[in-house]
């Protein structure tokens, strides 16, 4: 089988060639190509060492030297060269006690996770298969290669990399894999959070976000966010509901449209109703405060998983504010867009539809209305240029400094009842009215005291 290669590509390898060394494309680019899907990037395996790499090629960067892994750099981009390997025992659970570079592509293959990653590719000598990963793409199987057990005590990050690969392929885990993945669930502690987090944003990602799921069936979930293990089988008992608390976030992400901070916000958007459950006199089950109990417990639980403080506040602001109902209305709009400013509103009712789609259908399609009438709106907001957020008014805290205020909370809190009166009636950001009006709060507040 041919398959098409960038000139780059073939380049590195026929130089390599050239200088007796055998040279293919190896792992994940083999896979995409076999499924017509473009690779993100070529790693090449051949049977030169390090040193004979960096003397074949001028450009190089020692990016992984001790596992045996030279970065190429051709025309500006940056190719992995990693010499055939047999890795030792691994005493971490993540990291190979040694490395040995062998010469034979097919010991290379042996130690690499799953079937589908373990093939190698030449133009001139077609597709290296040893262990049945061509066969496993066709039956859509995501399967170890060798014992699924060794694979997962060697580096227990590959027990979430099958379920992401399941998500993002839209595989099925073989029964073996799924069986080991169980057993060595809690070995998952082992992996820093950086590593967890990068595969939880793919799986996120994915065409199957709810695929986070498999985390709880397998029982990883409990280890990295015991905080969304414990919604699994939290009852939902009253009208808007027909799912657990579960059950409704994995149909929520499901739902919701494919960007990171909506998908997390949507995984995290109930993940505080287990601390606020209260039952009344007639049974019916209520979660009063859960959105702020849901933004505690995000903060805390994305800092854990090393996200970045940017991405971490816009999900706060999502979940918090998840649960709020936008009348469709100019102010009521507005001020929900000062809160969370405009690209955020936005995601803000991409949040609230994924939501109200995992409830009761039945209440659906009210709900849905008033979304979209509330986004109409926000659109002419835009449109029009209203004023919402105190930096749109005509007037700023020095302008009230000239008039006699002095710096401090008094300016602040002035600034944000003139935006207040702004947003119900977008004609009196005037700066004559403003500063006129913030003279009389402040004759108002001298006589008061």
């Amino acid at each position: 089988m041919k398959m098409s290669l960038p000139d780059n590509v073939i380049n590195i390898l026929s130089r390599l060639v050239s200088g007796g060394f055998s040279a293919y494309v190896a792992g994940g680019a083999v896979r995409d190509m076999l499924m017509n899907h473009t690779p993100h990037d070529y790693d090449i395996a051949t049977s030169a060492t390090p040193q004979e790499v960096k003397r074949i090629f001028p450009r190089t960067a020692d990016t992984g030297i001790q596992h045996g892994t030279v970065t190429v750099i051709d025309n500006k981009t940056g190719y992995e060269i990693t010499t055939f390997r047999h890795d030792g025992r691994y005493q971490d659970g993540r990291h190979p006690q040694n490395v040995s570079f062998v010469t034979n592509p097919r010991e290379d293959c042996a130690r690499r996770d799953f079937t589908i990653n373990a093939m190698m590719y030449h133009p001139d000598e077609g597709i290296l298969d040893f262990f049945g990963g061509r066969r496993d793409i066709e039956h859509k199987i995501i399967r170890c290669v060798g014992e699924p057990e060794k694979r997962f005590r060697e580096d227990a990050l590959r027990m979430l990399r099958a379920i992401r690969f399941s998500a993002v392929l839209s595989f099925k885990i073989e029964d073996k894999t799924w069986r080991a993945i169980k057993k060595c669930a809690v070995l998952i502690k082992k992996v820093s959070s950086e590593r967890i987090l990068e595969e939880m944003n793919k799986i996120l990602l994915s065409d199957n976000p709810d695929f986070v799921r498999k985390l709880h069936e397998c029982g990883m979930l409990q280890y990295i966010m015991p905080e969304l293990e414990r919604c699994f089988g939290e009852p939902q008992k009253n009208k808007y509901h027909v799912y657990d608390v579960g059950e409704h976030i994995m149909q929520a992400i499901k739902f919701s449209q494919r960007d990171l901070v909506i998908r997390w916000a949507a995984l995290m958007h109930d993940i505080g109703k287990p601390r606020c459950a209260s039952r009344d006199a007639d049974g019916i089950i209520h979660f009063y405060g859960h959105h702020r109990e849901s933004g505690t417990i995000a903060i805390d639980l994305l800092h854990r998983l090393r996200m970045d403080n940017n991405t971490i506040h816009d999900i706060t602001i999502l979940v918090e504010n998840h649960d709020v109902r936008i009348e469709p209305s100019q102010p009521s709009v507005k001020r929900m867009m000062s809160r969370t400013g405009a690209a955020l509103f936005e995601k803000l009712l991409a949040l609230q539809t994924a939501d109200n789609m995992a409830k009761n259908p039945e209440h659906f399609p009210e709900k849905k209305a008033r979304i979209d009438s509330a986004y109409h709106i926000y659109r002419e907001i835009l449109a029009e240029r209203q004023p919402y957020l105190i930096s749109h008014l005509a007037v700023n805290g020095r302008d009230l400094i000239r008039i006699g205020y002095r710096p401090g909370r008094e300016i602040g809190d002035t600034l944000k009842k003139l935006i207040d009166e702004v947003i119900i009636n977008p004609v009196l950001n005037n700066r004559d009215y403003l500063l006129k009006t913030a003279k009389e709060y402040r004759q108002k507040n001298k006589k008061l005291f």
